[in-house]
């Protein structure tokens, strides 16, 4: 068995009864992502893997808002694995940086992998399945889909980010509409754009609907 089916077979473990939309398929979607936009890339192609694979093996979301649990679970592991530690230093900061957190988290680290990871894992949260994830997720915290006296809050820092409590719907505005621009590879961008147009069409056809139009 390689590392990375190690990795797969730990973290299908660590995620059997997580939510919905940060399980197990949606780490396998982001890999498939990674796998795909890494294609056109000169990158470590290792990192990429692991950083996929860990990126979301312990989200601060379900851990009281704690960002160190996701870390220290994967150093545990891969050094478990034996790997090697630069490896582990570079697959670390590409957890600790991947989060969109209301946009205005500052990256204090920065390397071709991360970007890797991070279109892939932003391509997950756009398009149909986007969709899906947050209406999911919207659900899962007992959320309204929509009130239009609650706007969206567009300047909103890390930490009202993070305990927002608003219909599901301000979130389309508060971030997923808003991860076509922010992505950093030629890959990423072009598969995002697809997803996004998906996304404009998607709201129109809910506030028709909304409205009580045909």
């Amino acid at each position: 068995m390689t590392i990375i089916d190690n990795t797969i077979l730990f973290v299908k473990q660590q995620l059997e009864n997580a939510e919905g939309g940060h399980d197990w398929f949606h780490i396998e979607r982001v890999y498939k992502n990674a796998l795909l936009i890494a294609e056109g890339e000169d990158c470590d192609l290792i990192v990429v893997k692991l950083g996929a694979l860990l990126h979301d093996i312990a989200d601060s979301k379900f851990h009281g808002g704690d960002e160190t649990v996701g870390p220290k679970t994967a150093r545990t592991f891969l050094e478990s694995q034996n790997v090697k530690e630069d490896i582990i230093l570079h697959v670390i900061a590409i957890i600790e940086n991947i989060s969109f957190k209301g946009g205005n988290f500052e990256k204090k680290f920065n390397s071709k992998e991360l970007e890797i990871v991070q279109d892939a894992d932003r391509l997950d949260a756009i398009g149909a399945i986007g969709i899906a994830r947050t209406f999911n997720y919207g659900g899962f915290k007992n959320r309204p889909l929509y009130n239009p006296n609650v706007q969206p809050n567009m300047s909103m820092n890390k930490e009202e980010y993070k305990n927002s409590e608003s219909p599901t719907l301000n979130h389309f505005y508060e971030k997923l509409l808003l991860l076509k621009d922010k992505m950093n590879t030629e890959t990423g961008k072009k598969i995002a754009q697809k997803r996004h147009d998906f996304m404009v069409t998607f709201l129109s056809q809910f506030y028709a609907e909304w409205d009580g139009q045909e």
